[in-house]
């Protein structure tokens, strides 16, 4: 009897500590002191990352698997500073990656390109998350893997920049496949684009680009290859400090490997700071 209550003894506090741990794996409840240790125990496997509130100077390369980061209270999980790789707080080379109510903030490389996630593998999805003041917000694709690409209820500001030899941009992404962004903002850029795709299919709908506080930046969205898809019901500011005023929208810049046919851009709403305000409600690529 003696021995099963010192078992029940030391075996509580160790529970306790898991359940406290900042990052703890839902499936199988075991916590972590750090997020890079909580992915490599999930190895190849499907499972999500509980978060706990808090700011965390640690980054990740999640080399496997089809893995959620989820805070556990949206909003107050913050990765800032700390790169992997020398390229972003979280490197994703998995099977697939969701992220769920995280803050990435302050990241900065040597080759311009310091991001809060850098996409390497598999199928992303982003919801109810930010991305502020560094050099890239989000940056990747280019692999077969990569199919489709989500974001939705996202903020992006204080990002992009062009003093380096290429530029960088809140997002850029190439995949052969869908990108959708919806219900998102994007606002105080500085340098860049804030959206940078070559897709074969876009969907850019009901979001909003605020360039008001913007300095030096370029397009608010540049489909550089040509793609199909929608652009429907967001809204533009126009800023005052731009790179380049030559466009909102620009389709095909770096020429046309992908189609355009069937691309449209409807209940469009460009504006103006005051003294230079215009409203267009509608247009066609």
């Amino acid at each position: 009897m003696r021995a099963t209550i010192l078992l029940l003894a030391l075996a509580a506090p160790a529970a306790a500590q898991e359940r406290t741990a900042p990052f703890v794996v839902a499936e199988t409840g075991k916590g972590y002191a750090t997020i890079d240790e909580a992915v490599t125990a999930i190895r190849d496997d499907d499972a999500t990352i509980l978060i706990a509130p808090g700011t965390y100077r640690q980054c990740t390369v999640q080399t496997g698997g089809k893995i959620t980061f989820k805070a556990r209270q949206p909003g107050t999980v913050i990765f800032e500073k700390e790169v992997c790789e020398e390229k972003a707080g979280f490197v994703l080379r998995g099977r697939g990656s969701t992220i769920d109510g995280i803050v990435f903030r302050g990241y900065a490389v040597s080759d311009g390109n310091g991001a809060g996630i850098r996409h390497e593998m598999g199928d992303l999805t982003i919801t109810n998350s930010m991305f502020l003041d560094s050099q890239e917000g989000i940056l990747g694709g280019g692999h077969e893997t990569v199919r489709r690409i989500s974001i939705d209820r996202t903020t992006f500001a204080g990002l992009g920049q062009c003093e380096t030899e290429n530029c960088s941009h809140a997002i850029y992404l190439a995949v052969d496949g869908d990108v959708s962004v919806t219900r998102s903002r994007f606002e105080r850029g500085t340098g860049g684009h804030y959206v940078k795709l070559r897709a074969r299919r876009v969907n850019i709908t009901d979001s909003s680009f605020d360039d008001s506080a913007g300095r030096k930046t370029n397009y608010m969205i540049d489909l550089s290859e040509g793609g199909t898809g929608l652009i429907a019901r967001n809204t533009f500011v126009q800023g005052k400090s731009k790179d380049n005023h030559s466009g909102l929208i620009v389709v095909a810049a770096e020429g046309r490997p992908i189609p355009r046919a069937g691309c449209g851009s409807r209940t469009m709403s460009p504006a103006w700071p005051p003294a230079r305000r215009r409203t267009r409600r509608s247009s066609r690529i």
